[in-house]
């Protein structure tokens, strides 16, 4: 029975056996790895040393600088999500309506989601650069400040990573938006029209609560997004200054390649606390998500 079903669709599994074999390299193996090694203290050159739960009690008990990433993390998200959705929801609406020009400007709001996220992060530094910066430049010359601002120091680095962050993900989300407003009848809004609600109205009573579904899906998706953020706060500060705009994940990085880490202490490589690390964020990352699946079940249309 088994070898008959596999003759006759013998094509499909042979196209499907090259996304296995990377799908096996590229996450099975990986996770595997992982989980083997965070028993063990190894720095990739010398051979691992088994140290049992060390690595877990390091990570709850003696690592100051992970929990900071975990708050720093949370932070992050938070911030992102408030920032992003809300703009990308209102763009979204301006933009389900019929007018010369909306193609292209739908198009250049997507357009930041198409570039490399490093050279992103690159271009803001250099915007934001104290001195020869160009939103400091412009704030000198209007008078609205008299000295330079510090966007990448110790009081503003998280809220320049936030803004860059949403400016990097607005134009995806209004597209997800976008797509959900056109699955609203249009029926409805005619018959509510009719009735004499106003726009406002109809955005509450009608328009947000069809959205809920697609709603769901898109806050899902925004944090786990959120959550993996990393490459742009890398290009932009490291994870400094003073460790307050480093994240988890940027911190599991940095245990494992630590160049130009060492301001965060990491000096050599620690792939067995790496290892340990990533499976205490994973756990994290998991519980948020659950607590959030039991939640969103009210946005259930």
């Amino acid at each position: 029975m088994v070898l008959t079903q596999f003759k006759r669709n013998k094509q499909i599994y042979l196209m499907l056996i090259p996304n296995l074999i990377i799908f096996l390299a590229l996450t099975i193996y990986p996770v595997l790895w992982a989980l083997h090694y965070m028993f063990f203290s190894y720095d990739g050159m010398n051979a691992a040393t088994f140290v049992g739960l060390d690595n877990f009690i390091r990570a709850f008990t003696r690592d100051g600088v992970f929990w900071q990433s975990v708050l720093n993390t949370l932070v992050y998200v938070c911030g992102k999500l408030l920032l992003t959705l809300p703009i990308a929801f209102l763009l979204a609406v301006l933009l389900s309506k019929k007018f010369k020009g909306r193609g292209f400007l739908q198009g250049l709001l997507f357009s930041p989601t198409i570039v490399s996220t490093a050279v992103m992060a690159l271009i803001f530094y250099l915007i934001f650069n104290v001195y020869n910066g160009v939103i400091n430049h412009l704030l000198l010359t209007i008078g609205l400040t008299k000295l330079p601002i510090n966007w990448l120091g110790k009081d503003l680095a998280m809220v320049t990573c936030i803004i860059v962050g949403a400016w990097g993900g607005i134009g995806n989300y209004m597209i997800y938006f976008l797509a959900g407003l056109q699955s609203i009848p249009k029926d409805i809004y005619e018959s509510a029209e009719l009735d004499g609600v106003n726009e406002f109205q109809r955005m509450i009573h009608i328009t947000i609560p069809m959205m809920g579904p697609v709603l769901q899906v898109i806050l899902m998706l925004s944090i786990i997004i959120a959550f993996q953020d990393m490459q742009s706060i890398m290009v932009l500060t490291e994870g400094g200054p003073f460790s307050v705009t480093q994240v988890m994940f940027l911190y599991i990085y940095q245990l494992y390649f630590p160049i130009s880490a060492s301001a965060n202490g990491l000096v050599n490589s620690d792939f067995g606390y790496g290892a340990a690390v990533s499976i205490v964020a994973a756990m994290i990352i998991g519980i948020i998500t659950c607590g959030y699946l039991y939640f969103s079940r009210k946005l259930d249309y």
